[in-house]
């Protein structure tokens, strides 16, 4: 099975280097993504292992991710 990769980079390469700056200046960007890096490998982590967990389970941390990245990208496009 093919695993997607939903990295902050591969999302979003145009804003690149102001991922990077905004995770050295802005310590709300910086915390926000940490935790959707963190999301996003446990997610990854579960489909490339084919991890036991619920369809429910697996759900609610795609939509936690997706929460994530939407407020990281305001804060991109804001910037």
């Amino acid at each position: 099975m093919q695993i997607e990769h939903h990295d902050l980079v591969h999302e979003f390469p145009e804003f690149k280097e102001k991922i990077h700056q905004l995770k050295m200046d802005n310590h709300h960007f910086a915390r926000l993504f940490e935790a959707y890096h963190n999301l996003n490998n446990e997610i990854e982590q579960a489909e490339k292992n084919d991890l036991p967990i619920s369809d429910e389970h697996a759900e609610t941390l795609k939509k936690q991710r997706l929460e994530l990245k939407d407020q990281l990208y305001q804060m991109l496009t804001s910037a």
